[in-house]
């Protein structure tokens, strides 16, 4: 799957025989003109928006640990800001976020800001962009079905040390790496696996600051075969805060990566 202005996402292909994608949505600060014509931030500001926001480095995060591992995962990598459209909300009122004017098509910044006007209507963007990323999604995971029989699909995040204010639950604790589950999709062996491959950076944690897995809403709740986990790193593991350049810690999470691909051989 080629990266296009009409398909932003890359398929990177992995081993036949593997069930994992290693899926990394929040990577980029890529912003297309029409789409930066309509937030109102200047350009300063919105540079330090997509300081906050970004995950930066967590596509060059599993792009090593592929390279590591015994039999290569597949990767689905955005390559848009989720200042676009964030492919992991619901693009519906079930979506909690909301709230705080970051559903599906964001109208606030992490510091509760205005981003795009009152009353935006994002229903384009969502067409343009969330709809054509989602049914990507979902046949990169019916193909990994099809050819051996389950897909596992591990999402790759960050989230900042000290928590901004857009978060719903930022009260809770920070542990250097977060694992976010879902009680149909994950797996004990595999909650397991990932604590275990993690265990070297000074501690891990379920579900806070964020929680929850990331699974085409084809699949959610309904198939079982569908494993996914969620791996948010404290960025003062492997960066400087908030959107500076990448640390040692980024080829350590890399290994951990790695190896906890590898625990999901068949």
């Amino acid at each position: 799957m080629q990266h296009t202005p009409d398909a932003p996402f890359q398929l990177l292909p992995g081993a036949a025989a593997s069930p994992v994608v290693l899926h990394v949505p929040h990577s980029s600060r890529v912003v297309p003109g029409p789409v930066r014509a309509d937030i109102v931030l200047e350009d300063g500001a919105l540079e330090r928006e997509l300081d906050h926001i970004t995950d930066s480095h967590t596509a060059e995060i599993a792009a090593a640990a592929a390279a590591l591992c015994g039999l290569t995962p597949w990767r689905f990598v955005n390559g848009l800001s989720r200042l676009v459209v964030d492919p992991e909300r619901f693009p519906d009122e079930r979506e909690e976020m909301l709230s705080v004017g970051m559903g599906a098509v964001y109208t606030r910044t992490t510091h509760r800001e205005a981003l795009r006007p009152d009353g935006f209507d994002g229903t384009p963007l969502v067409d343009r962009y969330f709809h054509p990323y989602a049914r990507a999604m979902t046949r990169a995971v019916r193909d990994r079905l099809e050819a051996v029989g389950r897909a596992v699909i591990i999402d790759v995040h960050s989230y900042p040390s000290a928590p901004l204010p857009y978060e719903l639950h930022g009260a809770g604790s920070r542990p250097p790496i977060c694992l976010g589950t879902d009680p149909f999709h994950t797996p004990a062996g595999l909650l397991a696996e990932a604590e275990k491959a993690f265990a070297g950076f000074g501690g891990t944690g379920l579900d806070s600051p964020f929680a929850g897995t990331y699974v085409p809403l084809e699949h959610y709740g309904e198939d079982a075969r569908v494993g996914a986990l969620m791996v948010e790193i404290r960025r003062d593991v492997y960066m400087a805060e908030p959107g500076g350049p990448a640390g040692p810690g980024l080829g350590a999470l890399a290994v951990a990566l790695a190896r906890l691909v590898d625990a999901l051989r068949p």
